[in-house]
């Protein structure tokens, strides 16, 4: 639920008002003319949720949770426990895709004739969770990482950043001693300026009441009566 809501704020909103802001730009350039950029969470996702609309259109999603192809429901479409008690994620949507799954893990090959066969599904699953639990999470990932399997593990918050992936794109940095993602996306030619350590509350107050027509001395003032707080670059 809470990564749902995050989702909301940063993809329904934030990116959609980017996105709509640079559209706004490029169309001024050619007009000359300006507009109102008008972006809500709520648009942002019922445009995000498009995809499942057209599945349930085409009478291919059921209401019920857990019943689908991306909400849980297809067994070549979850997550499973391992052996060390970690986990790992298996997206083979495609049969070409499912069928290299089933080959290099030993899937029986009658849950690849019978992929989309929904009667399958509950004994798929079970052969699935079987199979991947006899396993460490690492063993699966030296089979199966850069197959066409379409597997990946469940990684940690820390351990994300020193996946080889996130290594070789360096995809996240280090700013004062804190560990954050780096600036995305990126350009060939431009290169956004490193990020800056975040400064101390009230840092800026001087600076602030300088350009709001304070005087040295009112500001002086002002902090002596602890009206006016926070240090000073």
């Amino acid at each position: 639920m809470i990564t749902a809501l995050w989702l909301l704020v940063f993809v329904g909103g934030a990116l959609y008002l980017a996105f709509g802001v640079m559209a706004a730009l490029w169309e001024c350039q050619r007009s000359g003319r300006g507009q109102v950029v008008d972006a809500a969470m709520v648009d942002g996702a019922a445009s995000l949720m498009s995809i499942f609309y057209g599945l349930k259109a085409a009478g291919a999603w059921a209401p019920e949770r857990g019943a689908n192809l991306l909400d849980g429901g297809a067994p070549f479409y979850a997550a499973y426990e391992t052996a060390d008690g970690r986990w790992v994620s298996v997206a083979p949507l495609e049969p070409k895709f499912f069928a290299e799954f089933a080959q290099r893990t030993g899937l029986d090959e009658k849950f690849v004739k019978r992929q989309y066969d929904r009667r399958a599904w509950p004994e798929m699953r079970e052969a699935i969770a079987a199979l991947i639990g006899e396993r460490t999470r690492d063993e699966w990932c030296a089979l199966l990482e850069g197959t066409d399997a379409c597997f990946a593990p469940v990684l940690s918050l820390a351990e994300v950043a020193q996946h080889r992936h996130a290594r070789e794109r360096g995809a996240f940095i280090e700013v004062d001693g804190v560990r954050q993602n780096a600036p995305a996306p990126r350009f060939s030619r431009s290169q956004p300026e490193p990020p800056r350590p975040a400064v101390a509350p009230g840092a800026d107050t001087d600076a602030v009441l300088a350009e709001a027509g304070y005087g040295v001395d009112e500001i002086a003032t002002l902090r002596a009566a602890r009206v006016a707080v926070g240090g000073s670059r």
